[in-house]
């Protein structure tokens, strides 16, 4: 029980950094980005991207446009913004800091 909910603060700890680095690549509709960190076995429901995206959204870090689709209704795409950007770039670096401190921590057990 305590690993299990180790491992869940620890994938929702990455997961705003993924959904950011995933829509800095370019516009991106919602099942699209899920379909993205499930192939990265990072498992999502919409449930719980939703609400994470509307937040991203009104700190600033995103933006949204509605464009028409040829399957049925209008559809939401996300882009990242300037500010997102930029709390990227620092996510970026703090990834790079936590990888080095956890390797260096762990040392040469075999994982």
């Amino acid at each position: 029980m305590i690993a299990e909910n180790t491992q869940t603060q620890m994938r929702k700890g990455i997961l705003e950094y993924c959904i950011l680095s995933i829509i800095s690549r370019g516009e991106i509709y919602a099942s699209d980005i899920i379909s993205e960190l499930k192939q990265a076995e990072l498992l999502v429901v919409e449930g719980t991207l939703y609400p994470l995206l509307t937040r991203l959204k009104n700190n600033g870090l995103l933006s949204y446009s509605w464009q028409e689709s040829t399957s049925g209704p209008p559809r939401k795409y996300y882009q990242i913004t300037a500010d997102g950007l930029q709390v990227l770039q620092k996510l970026d670096v703090t990834w790079k800091e936590l990888v080095f401190a956890v390797q260096t921590a762990i040392g040469n057990r075999e994982i």
